[in-house]
């Protein structure tokens, strides 16, 4: 049976890029490689159009793939863009790749293997497994520190904690067969069936720009609306992490305060005194952590991250 449907089922690929010319052509020739091919690949290039590097490069190189490739200037954000390609999306199921990510070849069969074999009728979302991305977050002192003073209530990669509005990192997960249920997924590499959106389901426009948690958001709401998210942990990728394209940790350490809040009030207001005690706690003691890094290994990144963290607490406790 599982076969079968995997046959009828189609998977459009959609990936955001911005400045990652030398990233795009690894992800489009690990998607040649796949067991089962896409049935298109939408790029998705926020940069202005004087770049045109990846342009170029399709151009010279798109009748190369198995696949239609196509390619749409759009700006905005991740977020944004993102839902430009879902709105261009023709697949029955919607793939997110970031540029910066190799799928193993049997990624995509084995992302449509679990949607083909469910038997609820409520699986809305496979996350993948980035295999070099893994950690023991218990093994750290700062999860330690977590646990020691109870800044969290849950532990586990890929949940969400709903007392205090902190998302549990995906990769803090070993190696596992099988599936399991999570909370939310990365649009790093995660699939939803396009039936989801088709209920009107989008990143919020609230992630204009700079993306911070919009991926988080985005599958809490569609759990909020009834649908099952699953890790496929025989799905996996590799992610380079590449340095193109990132912003300042000023506007990083900022967001990890105001947008978190944002996705917390969405998903759990109206919040309580607790919550908002609970989620302040941890920000303040994230501020100190910053603090002690600043100290300890100087420079102007650990600088800007502690400056942006203190700013994005005053901003959240004004705007919030």
């Amino acid at each position: 049976m599982s076969c079968l449907l995997c046959r009828n089922m189609t998977i459009s690929v959609v990936t955001p890029t911005y400045y990652r010319h030398a990233e795009v052509p690894g992800l489009l020739k690990a998607l040649a490689q796949q067991t089962l091919l896409p049935l298109e690949v939408i790029l998705v290039d926020g940069a202005p159009v004087a770049e045109k590097r990846t342009e170029d490069y399709l151009a010279a190189h798109a009748v190369d793939f198995p696949f239609a490739i196509r390619y749409i200037r759009h700006s905005g954000g991740t977020a944004i863009q993102r839902n430009r390609g879902i709105d261009e999306a023709k697949g029955d199921i919607i793939q997110f790749f970031d540029d910066d990510v190799r799928p193993d070849p049997g990624y995509l069969q084995a992302v449509a293997d679990v949607f083909a074999n469910d038997s609820t009728g409520r699986l809305g979302g496979v996350a993948g497994f980035r295999r070099n991305a893994w950690f023991d977050g218990m093994s750290t002192a700062r999860w330690r520190w977590y646990k020691r003073l109870r800044l969290l209530s849950v532990f586990e990669g890929g949940r969400y904690d709903y007392h205090n509005g902190y998302p549990i990192n995906n990769n803090m997960v070993q190696p596992f067969t099988g599936t399991r249920a999570v909370d939310f997924m990365t649009t790093a590499c995660s699939a939803y069936l396009r039936k989801v959106f088709g209920e009107g389901l989008r990143f919020d426009a609230f992630f204009i720009g700079f993306g911070v948690l919009e991926d988080a958001h985005l599958s809490l709401s569609a759990k909020r609306r009834g649908w099952q998210l699953l890790q496929c942990g025989h799905a996996t990728a590799v992610e380079l992490s590449s340095p193109s394209g990132r912003t300042s940790p000023y506007i990083v350490a900022s967001r990890t305060c105001y947008n978190y809040y944002f996705v917390f009030k969405s998903i759990c207001g109206p919040l309580t005194a607790g919550q908002k005690w609970r989620f302040f706690r941890f920000q303040l003691f994230e501020l100190f952590r910053a603090l002690g890094s600043m100290l300890s290994h100087p420079g102007r990144a650990s600088w800007l991250y502690f400056w942006g963290k203190g700013h994005g607490i005053v901003k959240t406790l004004v705007k919030g």
